[in-house]
């Protein structure tokens, strides 16, 4: 008799974030999905004024779409110099259309003056669980401090990873193998949060089946 799976939705299209959870959750008995394993998803805009909100908004949205449980994510970049500047609208830094490159030359420009300490910088992670009722059967939050690279450095990682030193190391997460990353970021210490809550709830939904 084959083992039971459970299939989990990840609400992204970014393969890097794919990647990152995929590796956090190996070894458990779920089918990861991500949207573009659904032909016809559409993307949920993000209209929520706090990390919490849009995790959460995501989450329901993509699991009544898809009909199964949905894990969605918001996380963002808030440096000291900008008072917490970009923050929830990292992702939408210098508009919609702005490449991810240049989103990091308008921050560099924007800090350049800057004294070591308004370098200071944390990327903030939320991370939900729903069902496709709406019910949200896990969360977690997760933080990672550090220093405000001078210039980009690295090619791993997604987003501002190139920019971004965490504290107790010299490079950057665009420097850091995955193996490390995937254990001190504020992702991996949000999805550290709701894996025990996760994995009752999966195993409870195998045992009813």
């Amino acid at each position: 008799m084959s083992e039971r799976i459970f299939n989990l939705l990840i609400a992204t299209r970014n393969p890097g974030k794919i990647l990152e959870l995929t590796q956090m959750l190996e070894g458990s008995r779920v089918r990861l999905l991500g949207l573009g394993d659904f032909a016809a998803m559409d993307e949920v805009e993000e209209t929520g004024r706090t990390y919490r909100a849009n995790a959460v908004l995501k989450a329901r949205a993509y699991a009544r779409h898809s009909g199964i449980l949905a894990i969605a994510d918001d996380s963002g970049l808030e440096v000291q110099a900008l008072g917490g500047r970009p923050g929830v609208l990292s992702a939408r830094y210098g508009g919609e259309e702005m490449p991810f490159s240049d989103r990091i030359d308008k921050l560099l420009k924007e800090i350049s003056t800057a004294a070591e300490a308004g370098r200071r910088a944390r990327f903030a992670c939320c991370i939900a669980v729903a069902t496709p009722a709406g019910e949200v059967v896990a969360y977690g939050r997760g933080i990672c401090s550090g220093q405000i690279a001078v210039t980009p450095r690295g090619d791993h990682g997604f987003g501002y990873d190139p920019i971004f030193i965490p504290d107790g190391y010299a490079d950057t997460f665009g420097q850091l193998h995955s193996s490390v990353k995937s254990t001190i970021s504020h992702r991996a210490r949000a999805l550290a949060q709701i894996i025990p809550s996760l994995r009752v709830f999966i195993e409870n939904q195998l045992d009813l089946r």
